[in-house]
């Protein structure tokens, strides 16, 4: 699997990241922060001894979808899944009934669009399913062989994994014969789009993303101490368009409160940066610099990093090229103790007392460490949130403090970056992804709304 710019279609799963059944994570071959296709969110490997004791508890019925029972344990099963991926992303759970009710009627959706897939017979042979087992083996670099043990070892049957496997594979197939030829996008609807895009002239219609040095002016500041820092922001405007490094221009003169390592303020809507900054940068191209201008809060110098139309691709995306060390907790090494263990990398890489790629070769459980943890260049939305978030924060050069992910923990140092061109043809594939995406969206809505109105539900005691 490879890293693409263009998203996938929603709905439409690999099935290698069926590791999901598993709790193990569906790895890329490169590294195992790439964002799963389909948006699938992966939980560690601790989840399974607690999905396998789920299973060995005594159960009951909660729903009959035409006449095929749900039971309880299937239910506490994907409540503790999504709960582990929900905290992962520090997203608030909501009330255990509540969840356990949003999570029944996935469960009866799914269920009646498997039993429609069998009806129109839609079918998956052995041999699909054994090339989707290898995949899983694969991307967690396992041998089928080593897979089965893991399954196993956790107190869950291989022969379940490998039905979970055949259902998973099944939605995919049912759900492509009944809405790919719904989700089609046709050349003249890429031009439709792009010429409305482009027809916009207001500041909403924009999009913007700007970097800046800021040099406060304190309230009470005398004419003497305005002039100086004026001349201050004066002097980094100058470096700035001589070529000086702007990332490491932000770290030697700007002193704005809670600003960013490398000063960028985010891709967003022109009319949400104050118009001083629309109109000072009006006619700058990018990576022109403009300024400095005085604000309420002191100089501004800014940088136009990006320029587009709302939901235009632009014309430039900023790639990153950066390195970390995986360690994924176990039963020997929790988070804690994984955590600290990175920590401590940290400092010592700090002090000059380590390297970083000698370090990530010796201990990171990737498949990037044996190229010293080198992800290679990467642009927005190819690694996990999390990952990317802290990623981002980080100036050339700067080793972050470690940070969990769905994979586990990771330690990042950000190596390079830069401003890459698309060409006109990637801009309309990207536009193309898009509109397939919610095409796919409004037709899946509707498909699975009809699918599950057709199916006789019946509802037993609540799940617990």
């Amino acid at each position: 699997m490879t890293k693409s710019s263009f998203p996938p279609r929603p709905g439409f799963r690999c099935v290698a990241a069926l590791a999901l059944v598993l709790g193990l994570p569906a790895l890329s071959a490169q590294a195992q922060v790439l964002r799963p296709p389909g948006q699938l969110r992966v939980p560690s490997l601790g989840t399974l001894g607690k999905v396998a004791g789920v299973q060995r508890q005594a159960d009951y019925i909660v729903a009959v979808v035409n006449s095929e029972p749900i039971t309880n344990n299937e239910v506490r099963a994907r409540m503790l899944r999504t709960e582990q991926q929900m905290a992962q992303q520090g997203t608030a759970l909501p009330p255990k009934n509540e969840l356990a009710r949003l999570l029944l009627e996935r469960i009866i959706v799914e269920r009646a669009q498997l039993q429609l897939a069998r009806e129109l017979g839609v079918q998956v042979s052995e041999a699909m399913v054994d090339e989707a087992v290898l995949n899983v083996a694969r991307q967690n670099q396992l041998s089928v062989d080593e897979l089965r043990q893991r399954v196993t070892a956790q107190g869950l049957v291989f022969s379940q994994f490998r039905t979970d496997l055949r259902n998973e594979i099944l939605l995919t197939r049912i759900r492509e014969r009944e809405l790919e030829s719904q989700a089609k996008v046709s050349d003249q609807e890429v031009e439709q789009f792009i010429r409305e895009q482009e027809a916009g002239g207001d500041p909403a219609s924009q999009e913007l993303n700007l970097a800046q040095i800021l040099v406060v002016v304190p309230e009470n500041a005398t004419p003497a101490q305005v002039a100086s820092l004026q001349a201050r922001a004066q002097l980094a405007a100058e470096r700035a368009r001589s070529g000086t490094d702007f990332t490491a221009l932000v770290g030697e003169f700007s002193n704005a409160p809670g600003r960013s390592a490398d000063g960028q303020m985010g891709l967003r809507p022109a009319d949400r940066y104050p118009e001083l900054f629309i109109d000072t940068t009006k006619n700058v191209p990018i990576g022109g610099i403009a300024g400095p201008v005085r604000s309420g809060a002191g100089f501004h110098v800014l940088k136009v990093l990006e320029r587009k139309r709302a939901g235009m691709p632009g014309a430039t995306v900023v790639e990153t090229r950066a390195r970390h060390i995986l360690l994924r907790p176990t039963a020997q090494l929790g988070e804690a103790a994984a955590l600290a263990r990175l920590a401590d990398f940290q400092k010592r890489i700090a002090a000059g007392q380590a390297d970083f790629a000698a370090l990530a070769r010796e201990n990171s459980q990737d498949a990037s460490a044996k190229g010293g943890g080198d992800l290679g260049w990467a642009g927005p939305g190819q690694f996990v949130p999390e990952f990317e978030e802290r990623m981002n924060s980080l100036a050339p050069g700067q080793v972050g403090d470690p940070v969990v992910s769905r994979f586990g923990v990771h330690l990042i140092q950000v190596l390079e970056r830069r401003n890459t061109k698309l060409s006109p043809r990637e801009q309309r594939e990207i536009v193309r992804a898009s509109l397939r995406e919610k095409k796919f969206e409004e037709a899946y809505s509707a498909w699975a709304q009809e699918v599950r109105g057709r199916a006789y539900v019946e509802y037993r005691d609540p799940p617990q």
